[in-house]
């Protein structure tokens, strides 16, 4: 079935909302670069250079993107102002990696991956333990069974947080005393998902980029403990990002890259800031699936990422 079998109208709803600042921003800059244009030229080039960049779509993309629209037009011959936005949205969602999970549905796990682990990487401050609720919330509701892992345990708030999520979802979190082996809690949790015939195994992991060495080793350590009990574990390392940090996001995405072998990203906070181009730029940059995005406060309000729908929000129906 097609992505857009799965996007209702709430969901379209929310997206619309939570990227109403950035798409309000891209908008005005838009209008502005093509009017009294009646066509794609120089000028116009040079004036998109900049809104992207503003944008925080970041300097590489935005040439790529640039280069692109350049061939377009030279292939077309003649290519309107007021056709822009349809050009924007064909080329820019054409360059953003794909998202493969081997699953039809927004929260479902792979049949064959079971119990399914997420290690989740980020800095403190990210939305890191909210998204992990959230994400308990959605596996659980799409019917599976979730098992949490405090394995963040130098710092007492995201212990605490994780089992407040954990009571708010009716999901079960394994923790233990603060200053624990975070690899012990790790191997604890798979341990009892596997057990417990658990469908999905979240991981939460301290956000210190201090030392980059010191992480390594530590994310290391907790992936091969894992793999112990369940070959192959952890099949997900999602590395969530907040989006209104902009051009930082990128810098915590390019450390944590070199730290660990990220294949997912989450991009939250987007609904707060007019900086939601930052999630064309990584997606680019790093040719690593964005999976979900942060739309709101709201449990409902994280999101399966599709990027067609995403480009579309951003740039079309101006």
């Amino acid at each position: 079935m097609g992505i857009f079998n799965f996007f209702s109208k709430e969901k379209k709803e929310t997206l619309d909302k939570g990227l109403s600042k950035t798409k309000e921003g891209v908008f005005s800059k838009l209008a502005r670069a093509i009017a009294g244009k009646t066509k794609i030229d120089d000028e116009v080039l040079d004036r998109l250079e900049e809104v992207f960049i503003t944008s925080d779509v970041g300097v590489q993309t935005t040439l790529k993107i640039l280069d692109r629209i350049e061939k377009r037009v030279a292939k077309d011959k003649y290519v309107s102002a007021s056709e822009l936005n349809n050009l924007l949205c064909d080329e820019i969602t054409d360059m953003l990696t794909e998202r493969d999970n081997g699953t039809d549905g927004d929260f479902e796990v792979p049949n064959d991956k079971k119990p399914y682990v997420i290690m989740v990487v980020g800095v403190n401050g990210v939305g890191k333990t909210t998204t992990i609720g959230k994400l308990a919330y959605q596996f659980k509701k799409a019917g599976n069974k979730v098992i949490l892992g405090a394995a963040d345990t130098f710092r007492a708030a995201a212990v605490e947080q994780l089992d407040i999520w954990g009571e708010r979802t009716g999901v079960t979190v394994i923790k233990q005393k603060m200053g624990s082996d975070p690899a012990s809690v790790a191997f604890d949790t798979v341990s009892s998902a596997k057990a417990n015939n658990a469908d999905v195994v979240i991981i939460d992991t301290a956000g210190r980029l201090h030392n980059k060495k010191g992480l390594m080793d530590e994310l290391t350590k907790i992936k091969n403990v894992m793999q112990k009990v369940i070959p192959g574990a952890p099949h997900e390392v999602l590395l969530v990002l907040d989006g209104s940090t902009g051009q930082n996001a990128f810098e915590q995405a390019t450390k944590f890259v070199e730290a660990t072998e990220v294949n997912e990203l989450a991009i939250t906070k987007l609904d707060g800031t007019a900086k939601g181009g930052v999630v064309i730029g990584i997606s680019d940059q790093f040719k690593i699936p964005v999976k979900y995005i942060g739309l709101g406060e709201g449990v409902e309000d994280l999101q399966v990422f599709r990027k067609a729908e995403f480009v579309k929000t951003l740039f079309g129906n101006v």
